[in-house]
């Protein structure tokens, strides 16, 4: 010790030391396969999991269509006891023309408020059902993000929690093997403590 400071020492369990034990050379092993898995691991399963996103929400931006349909019924704006707006959208009856030239009715939600006859914009699938709004490029990407770094931490999470558990195991192994060498080498002294 330095100064009152205590140095640490890298690579202390690959060294040659006459008190190293298999375990211990085990236990880093197993702690550098864990910490590569996470960096490797988890980049990649944050990687396919961030094209694969992306993908699924460019397919359907491809796939959906923006209509316009009709309100069938009027909108009321929902208001609480005190006047507050409740939500500022609302399901509504609409009816619209399918792609194939078929006339549609369905519920979707629109902007409260609005009156019968007026016109909304409505997203349809390819088979002229009603379906959500597909995210926008930068809406898509940012989800493909979130859901990526979600890939990551869960696999890391794994990796890391069952390193945990290995380790454990192999303190109680280790405990258990200095218990039996104590066994052996504590009769030997002449002095017994307590």
């Amino acid at each position: 010790m330095r100064g009152g400071r205590r140095t640490k020492q890298w690579w202390w369990r690959w060294r040659s030391n006459p008190l190293r034990r298999r375990d211990d050379v085990l236990e880093a092993w197993l702690v550098l396969a864990a910490w590569v898995l996470v960096v490797v691991g988890g980049t990649f399963a944050g990687a396919v999991a961030a094209r694969a996103a992306d993908e699924t929400f460019a397919r359907q931006r491809a796939d959906r269509t923006p209509v316009r349909a009709v309100l069938l019924a009027d909108v009321p704006r929902t208001t609480g006891a005190r006047g507050n707006v409740y939500s500022d959208r609302a399901m509504a009856k609409v009816r619209w023309t399918a792609a194939d030239g078929s006339r549609r009715t369905g519920s979707t939600l629109v902007d409260a408020g609005l009156r019968t006859g007026s016109t909304v914009t409505v997203w349809t699938n390819r088979q002229g059902d009603l379906t959500s709004r597909p995210p926008g490029p930068t809406d898509a990407a940012v989800e493909a993000g979130f859901l990526g770094a979600g890939a990551a931490l869960a696999l890391s999470g794994l990796v890391i929690g069952a390193g945990a558990a290995a380790r454990c195991r192999l303190d109680r192994r280790r405990i258990a093997q200095w218990g039996r060498e104590w066994d052996m080498v504590g009769p030997r002294w002449g002095h017994k403590t307590g």
